[in-house]
Order: structure tokens, then C-alpha cells, then sequence
């Protein structure tokens, strides 16, 4: 238990990824130790890859998706690298490891059309959880901000002046999205609702509940998943699809990947480039529109 508590600590403090990252981490190497515990009575540090296949196997036999799988596995070879690094162990027993096969599902973003609807169709009342309801779904599309830098973003954030949201990402990494008129007017409506909650000024969180508190996770999920199934047949209806939406719209309106990549926070245009499947089959319909053979 001591490499794993250590592992973890590196894990907040020195990769500083986020609580629900970490506790991800811990539950997938947690899991590998009381399969280990269980089937081999042997512990983490003198493990082999055969002992890995073998719980590989058992989860392919439980019904778990090779994706998750694949990030169970992921945890390990993360922990297993620290071992390395920290020398509890000499030799990775997932250096040779390959990742199982997955189908790529690809993200059907909304259209702009669905996105006028949501707006359109339903009422959001003229009170503090009507203005913030719809400020976090005109935050979500005209930002493209990921659902842990909303809920985490502060007052301070918003500079009204340079009309800016700044965005704290993954790995701590700042960067600065410009913020449409639109979205100004309804952060200044916001916050003189939010000034008049009992508590508000004990908190510098930006987005808060009607008793003052961070908001969790699964509500804001809820929420986007609610408005958006009354506008859309679309199977997943999450802020990541409104992300994945933001990013889609801007190329297709012309936008280029590097400026997207940067509004985004990605590290690589690699990560990106997963959003330009829709912006190439708009690129079709302009190219057999317009091509003198088309």
C-alpha cells in the first residue's frame, strides 16, 4: 500500500491531475491488487504480464468494453512506470503490452439548428437558476470549455474589460478565450443574481448552486442532457458533445485547426484533428457545390 499511496501523491502533485483523475487511477490499480491478492496471492511489485493477461481476460469474460479495459490498463502502466522510476522495481512487466482493439465511435456533434432550438424552445425563467441554466449552456458552446474548467472556473476569471474567460486546463496549463457579447451580457446578469445569494461572498467559485455551492459533475451533465432531449434525437447529449460541437462549428465556419487546437487546450493538433470529421463532410457538400463537374 505504500508505492500506491506514493504513486498517488505524484499523481496530485507533481502531474497535478485533478481528484477525479486521481481517484480513477487508485480504483484501477485497487482493483489489479485484489485481483492479484485473490488469484495469486502475490503483490503488485512481483508481478508478471501473465498475471496481467490473466486479469485482461477476466474482465474481456465479465462484459467490461475493450475501451475501458484499455484504461484500466493505462492506470497500470502509469503506475507500473513510477515503480520503475522511484526503483521498486527493474523491469516494466507492460513494456511489451499492446493496447486491445477498439472501434472508433465518432461524435456526432449538434447542429446549428439544435443549438437555436435549445435557446428557443425552452424557458428559462428570468431568476437565478434560469439566467445560470442558460449561462452554462452558452458557456459550454461559446467557449468549448470541458466540464471540470466550468465548474471550477472563478469570478476572477472573467475579465469584462478584454472581454476574456481565463481557463485553467488540464496539467494546470492557463489559456485565454475570447468571450462573445452575448455571453458578457449574460455573465454581468448572472452575477448581480449570484451577488444577492446568502453565502455567495464566500466562495470565489463562478458557477454556484441556489444554496451557494460548487456545482457537482452529474448535475451539470444532467442539465445539458435535459435541454438538448428536448431538441434532439442525437443518442449522447453531454457538455463534451457541446465541446465537440463548439469546435466543429468553428471549422466550419472557416476557422483553422492551430486556432481551434489553442481555444480547445490541446497539447498536439493530434488531439484536434478527432473533430475535423464533420468540418470535411461540410468541406464536401461546399466542393461538390461549387466544382464545375460536381
Amino acid at each position: 500500500m505504500e508505492n500506491i499511496e506514493a504513486f498517488i501523491e505524484y499523481l496530485s502533485k507533481e502531474k497535478k491531475y485533478s481528484e477525479h483523475t486521481v481517484l480513477a487511477y487508485y480504483n484501477d490499480v485497487m482493483e489489479f491488487n485484489a485481483f492479484l491478492e485473490s488469484e495469486y496471492q502475490t503483490k503488485l511489485e512481483d508481478v508478471q504480464y501473465v498475471f496481467i493477461r490473466s486479469w485482461i481476460v477476466s474482465l474481456v469474460e465479465s462484459g467490461i468494453s475493450n475501451n475501458s479495459i484499455n484504461r484500466k490498463v493505462s492506470s497500470l502502466k502509469s503506475f507500473y512506470k513510477f515503480l520503475l522510476k522511484i526503483k521498486r522495481i527493474s523491469i516494466n512487466p507492460l513494456l511489451k503490452h499492446k493496447a486491445l482493439k477498439t472501434s472508433k465511435k465518432v461524435q456526432i456533434p449538434f447542429s446549428e439548428n439544435e443549438l437555436i432550438k435549445v435557446f428557443e424552445l425552452n424557458e428559462f425563467t428570468d431568476d437565478f437558476e434560469g439566467i445560470r441554466n442558460r449561462l452554462i449552456v452558452e458557456l459550454f458552446y461559446a467557449t468549448g470549455i470541458r466540464k471540470s474548467e466550468l465548474i471550477n472556473s472563478k469570478v476572477s476569471d472573467v475579465d469584462f474589460s478584454s472581454k476574456l474567460l481565463k481557463v485553467l486546463g488540464k496539467r494546470n496549463k492557463e489559456r485565454l478565450i475570447p468571450l462573445l457579447p452575448s455571453t458578457l451580457l449574460l455573465l454581468e446578469k448572472y452575477l448581480s443574481f449570484r451577488n444577492e445569494l446568502e453565502n455567495a461572498e464566500n466562495t470565489e467559485v463562478l458557477i454556484l448552486s441556489k444554496t451557494a455551492n460548487k456545482l457537482s459533475q452529474s448535475f451539470v451533465y444532467r442539465l445539458i442532457n435535459d435541454y438538448f432531449s428536448a431538441v434532439s434525437q442525437k443518442t449522447k447529449k453531454s457538455p463534451h458533445v457541446l465541446r465537440h460541437t463548439f469546435a466543429t462549428h468553428l471549422l466550419n465556419n472557416g476557422a483553422d485547426l492551430n486556432s481551434v487546437k489553442e481555444l480547445l487546450g490541446h497539447a498536439s493538433l493530434s488531439s484536434t484533428q478527432i473533430y475535423t470529421h464533420s468540418s470535411l463532410s461540410e468541406l464536401q457538400k461546399v466542393y461538390r457545390k461549387t466544382h464545375p463537374r460536381g
